[in-house]
This record gives C-alpha cells, structure tokens and sequence, in this order.
C-alpha cells in the first residue's frame, strides 16, 4: 500500500508519531502507591509498629492463691559460654512454688552438660542428653519432646516453661508469666527477649528484624481472642498443661518446624486456648550477639525460606515487595531531585517520611538517635539479600541445622 507523505495529505491529517513515554512519570505511580501503603500502616487498627505491649509496662498480676508446679526445659547445644550466666538465673528465680529444672543438651561438643552441672548449686537442675535426633523432627524440637517424657513421668506440673540456653532471666520472670497465665486463663504466655543491640551489625539490623516481626505477628491482635492472630517467641514460652493435653501432653504437632515458636502458637490456639505475647525491655534478654553482617545473615536464612513455606512463588513476591516498599522511596525521591522531577520526588519523599515515622517506637525501644530511622530501607534490602540467600541455599541442597555458624 502506498501512502502519501505528510505534505500532500489534507491540512486535518497528520504523520503517525510515536507515543512517549516519560520513565520518571511512570515511576511515580508505583512510589505513590508505596507512600498510600506505609501511611495505610501507620492507620492500621493492629498497630502493628509501635511496639506495644511491653511487659516492664504492665501492671504486675495479684499473686494466685497457691502457686502451681512448674517445670522448665531449657534445649542447649554448645551453649557453655552462656550457660554460666543464663543458667543461675533460672535456677534463682524467686517463684513462691515448687519448680524443676531440665537441661536436654543436644549433642554439644564444648562441654555444654559437664558445665551445666557445675553451676548447679541448689540440687533443682537435672541435666539430660539427647543423643540422636528422630527422623522428621528437628533439633530443637526433638530435645524439648525428650525432656518433656522425661519431666511428665515425673511429675505433674501444671505450666511447662521452654526456654533458650542463652535467654537471661530477671528473678521474677517466672512468677510474673504464671500470675497473668492463670488470671487470663492462657494457653500461651510468651515474652520475646530483648535483643542485643551494640555492634554494628546490630544496631542496624536487630531494631529491624523486631519491627519486621510485629508487622508479622502483630502483638495486639495476637492478645486479643476475637482476632484469631497467633505468635509466640520461643526464647520464653510458658504452656498450660491443659493446652499441652490437648496437643497431646507432646511436641509432635510441631516436630518439622524450623520456626517452633509461631507454629507452637498456632497449633494452641488451633485448640482453642487463648495466647499473649509481649516484648521484654529488660526482664527477659537473649546474650546471643551478632558482631558483624554475616552473623546476621546466617540467623535470618535459617528461617526465612521456611517462614513462606518453603514457596518459590511467594518468594519472588516477598523479594519484589522488599525492592518496592525499602528501595524504591528513597531511589524515587533522589531521582526526582536530581532531574527537577517533582512529582516523583514528593511521591518518595512521602513514602519514606512514613516508613521513617513508623520506625521510630523500634529505634527507641533499643536507645537508639532518632535519625537511624533513615536507615529502615538499608535494612530493608539487607533482609531482602538475607532471603534470596536462604531461597538459594534451599534450592542448592544445603542444610539448615539448630545453631548454624556464620560460615556454614
């Protein structure tokens, strides 16, 4: 077909010109979308990134009539250079009733259980070895399910309390999580410890990877009933007997979970007993530090693939919604102040002035300056790069095993 060119085509008729298309104009819809989600979380009925409850907040419980039988299971592997401050600490606690103390250590190589034994000094620790790990059960998890048969033929406690090797406990730890268990009649009573926040890699990553957490498992839907939310955090988890019956006075329920704490929580409530969860500022405390990034990135890619269910899909979706909400504001507000793009910039700026004010109860929650809210979106893609390295090794072949070392 031949057409005519544009100089003998009637005054009306004009060439065909290609559409443009601006980049920066249609980078702004996506920052804008961003802004309307961080501030659709600062409105969230969940308050998810205040940080609230706290348990150093609360009103202490009046004290039950009579104190129950309590028994405490602490898994440990390797744990012999925390152990000489973690353990006097629960062996100390000031609760008015009986309580016994079990050690499972799990195939230690750094004389874990000679140690603990040392440190006893009140004759109320029973030190146990666990040395094989079933088929289908976790490390964690399978010491916990052998100091449990060995705890119940024993005795008749009415709470079981689990807790890490390396969690630091006040002395009124215990008494405190029982008093409000039986007042709230709870299934679950969980404190997550207050992280170490000193180094580096730390302050950078610990106030985040506790936010990320609460966005998760928003604390106060998790305490309210109606909700149907579940969390736990399995540094200090005080369980009913009774909410232990109906799991079958076991762990199996649990027995394959990497992440035991928020799968415990979920197969209680499954049974219809109510949870609570609240952070601890100083009465409960974990001494496990993180002196640099790989460190970190070794806690976070234990448990990252296996928290979206092992889903290659939801992977791509978490990754691409980590590049979208903590990269693009900042690139987006850069941008449209380098090339005079107004509309682009305003978008960025807004999204990044939101995630910033939403991180301001985490920042000073660890006594940290204000300005590191900033630092939200570096975190962001820190725990992005985290995730594609637990997606990969998962597809590679490489174990995850209970306490894995920076290296591995």
């Amino acid at each position: 077909m031949w057409l005519a060119p544009a100089s003998c085509m009637g005054d009306d008729l004009h060439p065909l010109k290609p559409v443009e298309i601006d980049v920066w104009d249609f980078l702004t819809w996506p920052a804008a979308v961003a802004a309307l989600i961080w501030f659709g979380l600062l409105f969230d009925s969940a308050r998810r990134w205040d940080f609230r409850p706290v348990d150093e907040d609360q009103s202490p419980t009046p004290p039950p009539s009579c104190w129950p039988e309590v028994v405490i299971l602490v898994p440990a592997r390797n744990e012999a250079v925390n152990l000489p401050e973690t353990l006097p600490a629960l062996l100390d606690q000031d609760y008015p009733g009986p309580f016994h103390l079990y050690l499972i250590d799990d195939r230690s190589t750094d004389g874990t259980a000679a140690l603990a034994k040392t440190l006893d000094h009140r004759g109320n620790l029973v030190v146990l070895p666990n040395t094989e790990q079933p088929a289908g059960w976790t490390g964690k998890v399978s010491a916990l399910e052998h100091g449990l048969r060995v705890a119940l033929d024993r005795h008749d406690p009415a709470f079981i309390f689990c807790t890490d090797a390396d969690i630091a406990h006040r002395p009124d730890s215990l008494s405190r999580l029982v008093a409000q268990s039986l007042d709230l009649k709870l299934g679950c009573n969980s404190r997550m410890a207050r992280l170490r926040c000193e180094t580096f890699a730390e302050r950078l990553c610990i106030p985040a990877f506790v936010y990320f957490f609460n966005l998760l498992y928003p604390m106060r839907w998790i305490n309210d009933p109606q909700k149907r939310t579940y969390g736990a955090a399995g540094g200090s988890v005080l369980l009913s007997r009774q909410a232990l019956h109906d799991l079958g006075d076991s762990f199996a329920s649990i027995r394959d979970c990497l992440i035991d704490d928020v799968n415990l929580a979920r197969a209680v409530q499954a049974t219809g007993h109510r949870l609570r969860l609240e952070l601890s500022a100083s009465r409960v405390a974990s001494l496990r530090g993180y002196p640099d990034l790989e460190s970190v990135a070794a806690m976070v890619r234990r448990s990252a693939y296996a928290q979206l269910g092992y889903r290659l899909w939801l992977g791509a979706l978490t990754l691409l919604g980590l590049v979208w909400l903590f990269a693009l504001p900042p690139l987006a507000l850069l941008i449209g102040i380098v090339i005079g793009h107004g509309a682009l910039a305003s978008a960025g700026g807004a999204a990044w002035f939101a995630m910033s004010l939403s991180y301001r109860p985490a920042i000073r929650f660890f006594g940290l300056p204000i300005w590191r809210t900033v630092l939200l979106p570096i975190a962001g893609w820190l725990y992005g790069w985290m995730t594609w390295q637990s997606i990969w090794r998962h597809h590679r072949g490489r174990p995850v095993v209970w306490r894995e070392s920076a290296g591995d």
